[in-house]
């Protein structure tokens, strides 16, 4: 009967080696049918370590996140509308399971062991767990882990992430619910825009045609480039600048720098000059009344002499060499 014993161990092997094969077939069935039904699984404590244990000729992809409000987790709530997204779209598009992949879905609140067990700190954490046995089997059982500080945080990128790291078997891709409240409010913006465009444009129409307008729009934009808006761009100057007394220093020294303040001085400057000069041409001929004419004269003629005198003053400013200079900015 000695016998007995090594047929009972070998016996006891064997269906050993059996039942763990079963059992992970009957795992990605029992896990798989209700992914069908719900996707993500919600999953707990022991549902969790069932669903990761190996051996296991199937992936596993869980997100680990906190929801309840107390735990203030916007990325979290964020989150989980993309990842639900994700898994519905992929269980739809594989109906026979031929990607062997299961979505999951652990709360802290429902898996407190689970997140103490793995030291976390912070949430969401998405974990994916390869096959350990089978074609697709991994060299190593550790799960990946997805980084959310790159890029925005949509099904799509995931998507991608998840493909990535399980070649060679179906990807069903992402497949977004048409927003009919998008469609239909952009409908009644164009329709209400075309209206309002069709029932104004006859009073339009003048101001477009205006040369006034047009005039002044061109002005404008000359005085914005010749002040030095672009350079302030390029060079992305600071506003102002202290001068190293306690004081702010509007003016920038030399030809080659300068603030964002003084772009709109100087800005200013040929705005008032531009204004005198067009209104010495243009509206003081068109007075009838001789002595109200004169005055206008001396008055346009004082505002330009100022104003150009202070522009010298500037200019002497930014460079004390600049010969140049008018009463009463010496």
């Amino acid at each position: 009967m000695r016998w007995l014993p090594a047929f009972l161990s070998v016996s006891l092997l064997a269906s050993g080696s059996f039942a763990a094969k079963k059992s992970t077939e009957e795992r990605f069935k029992s896990f798989r049918a209700k992914s069908l039904s719900s996707t993500p699984i919600k999953l707990s404590d022991p549902s969790y370590r069932e669903l990761t244990s190996t051996p296991r000729d199937y992936a596993a992809a869980i997100v680990l996140t906190a929801m309840d409000n107390r735990f203030g987790c916007q990325l979290c709530r964020e989150f989980q509308p993309e990842w639900d997204l994700l898994s519905r779209s992929w269980t739809k598009g594989d109906k026979a399971g031929e990607s062997r992949l299961i979505f999951g879905t652990l709360d802290f609140s429902d898996g407190r062991d689970i997140f103490m067990s793995l030291g976390l700190q912070t949430a969401p954490v998405l974990l994916l767990f390869p096959p350990t046995v089978g074609p697709h089997a991994a060299a190593s059982p550790d799960p990946i882990r997805y980084d959310f500080s790159n890029g925005p945080q949509v099904a799509e990128v995931v998507h991608s992430w998840i493909a990535r790291h399980l070649p060679d078997r179906p990807h069903p891709p992402i497949k977004r619910p048409i927003n009919w409240v998008r469609w239909i409010s952009t409908t009644v913006i164009s329709l209400g825009s075309i209206t309002a465009m069709f029932v104004a444009w006859p009073y339009i129409i003048p101001v477009l045609q205006s040369r006034n307008v047009w005039s002044a729009i061109s002005l404008m934009l000359i005085l914005l480039f010749t002040s030095g808006h672009m350079y302030n761009q390029i060079r992305k100057v600071p506003y102002v600048a202290g001068d190293g007394k306690g004081g702010i220093s509007y003016f920038a020294g030399g030809f080659q720098n300068q603030y964002g303040l003084e772009t709109q001085i100087v800005a200013a400057i040929y705005g008032l000059l531009s204004l005198a000069g067009i209104s010495l041409v243009l509206k003081v001929p068109r007075i009838s009344d001789v002595k109200l004419q004169g005055v206008a004269v001396i008055a346009w003629g004082g505002v330009f002499f100022l104003t150009y005198g202070f522009l010298l003053s500037v200019f002497r400013t930014k460079n004390p060499g600049y010969p140049f200079a008018l009463p009463p900015f010496l």
